[in-house]
């Protein structure tokens, strides 16, 4: 089974999934969203089929002091309804700090502007959320 990233935003929401061993992530789309909670559970739900997971890691934003803001509760939000659309797979919370910097830097270093190519920072995003997961749980 794969596992797959999210980094949840308030415009967009990347998405990447694993291979099937687990051991690396490939970004795989962004969804456009208008804070109507329907189109992303359905469009996960699709993606769910496209690459059956067993669980799904969100980004959680946290503050470089620890404390969780605005951005955290909204997380947390979509969290809760992602845990309530698929009570099958395990949702897990993961600390997404400096996850979006990386992804910005990654696309200087291939020569990509980052303001022609947002959907492509919150894919690598998700990459790089999704890859500091399973590095962390490596068996």
């Amino acid at each position: 089974m794969r596992i797959m990233g999210i980094d949840f935003g308030e415009a967009r929401i990347g998405i990447a999934v694993s291979d099937p061993l687990g051991i690396t992530a490939q970004a795989v789309e962004t969804i456009c969203w208008n804070k109507e909670w329907k189109k992303p559970i359905e469009r996960i739900e699709a993606l769910i089929k496209a690459y059956p997971c067993d669980t799904i890691v969100v980004g959680f934003p946290v503050n470089m002091n620890g404390t969780i803001g605005e951005r955290g509760k909204r997380t947390q939000q979509f969290i809760n309804k992602l845990k309530h659309a698929f009570p099958e797979i395990k949702v897990v919370q993961w600390d997404e700090r400096l996850s979006t910097e990386q992804s910005k830097q990654a696309l200087i270093e291939m020569g990509i502007r980052s303001r022609k190519h947002k959907g492509k920072i919150d894919q690598m995003s998700a990459s790089f959320i999704l890859q500091s997961y399973m590095d962390a749980n490596r068996t």
